[in-house]
């Protein structure tokens, strides 16, 4: 058995470029050659595919978990478009509002343009301290 030293587990940029020089290599080889591996109290290294693939999408800068809800399931992701209802409403989706860390009772102003709808942010404290002036 060849003895190596282990390597830190490469990550971000770095690992990505790793992976591509390795080319040909199992996808096993190339966790291994990243540092994604341990060595056992017998000796035997055993690579951690589980983290090394994890790497590499978070290397990629994909999001997999999204945003949950609170119940720990996944909703609906934003797509960033909103339709008018039926009833002539516009609603903005929870995934807007947790992604803006959005509390119920934040308040805003609502400006109309020609083809737009703007919404700015009231700050509370703002307010608490013109109704004690």
């Amino acid at each position: 058995m060849n003895k190596k030293k282990k390597i830190e587990p490469l990550a971000g940029q770095e690992l990505l470029d790793k992976v591509k020089e390795l080319g040909n290599l199992s996808k096993e080889e190339k966790a291994k050659e990243c540092g994604y591996y341990t060595v056992t109290k017998n000796g035997v290294e055993r690579v951690n595919m589980m983290k090394f693939l994890n790497a590499l999408i978070d290397a990629e800068g994909i999001e997999l978990d999204g945003t949950t809800s609170s119940n720990g399931r996944g909703g609906r992701s934003a797509s960033y478009k909103i339709s008018v209802q039926s009833n002539s409403n516009l609603l903005i989706g929870s995934a807007y509002t947790k992604q803006m860390g959005l509390q119920p009772g934040d308040e805003f102003e609502i400006t109309l343009g020609r083809k737009h709808i703007r919404l700015k942010q009231v700050d509370r404290e703002e307010d608490t301290a013109e109704a004690t002036a």
